[in-house]
């Protein structure tokens, strides 16, 4: 019986894998934050503190008063009953996204609707205003 001269490799190599796997991960880490808000709307500046990431629903507000319950557009006359599904089982947490442009009662109509509903933890998004 003759031997080959060519040894079989048992060993994997995962270099390449690795590599395909950290940039994957690094795009969904750059991609991750603009998923999650849903609606586009120019926030309005305003210096505040930074809050870490909590779980919640939320709610926007668009320029033209059209409301959103995460990304799903809700009529006003639904809002009330959708909101209480969205909470159903999530920590009764909101956070009001409303673009600069809104009109001020369409925004004021919604906040007072959501404290109406028992929910006092409520959180209004803005961008973070830059330094000059």
């Amino acid at each position: 019986m003759r031997r080959s001269r060519f040894r079989t490799l048992n060993e994997i190599n995962i270099t390449n894998l690795v590599d395909v796997i950290m940039v994957l991960l690094i795009a969904f880490m750059l991609t991750a934050p603009f998923l999650q808000a849903g609606v586009r709307l120019q926030l309005p500046k305003a210096e505040a503190k930074v809050i870490e990431e909590q779980e919640g629903i939320t709610v926007s507000v668009n320029a033209g008063g059209e409301i959103y319950i995460d990304k799903d557009k809700v009529e006003w006359r639904d809002f009330t009953a959708r909101l209480r599904e969205a909470l159903d089982g999530n920590p009764p947490r909101v956070f009001l996204r409303a673009d600069k442009e809104a009109r001020y009662g369409d925004v004021m109509r919604v906040i007072a609707r959501i404290k109406m509903m028992g929910i006092e933890d409520l959180g209004l998004i803005a961008e973070q205003e830059e330094d000059a």
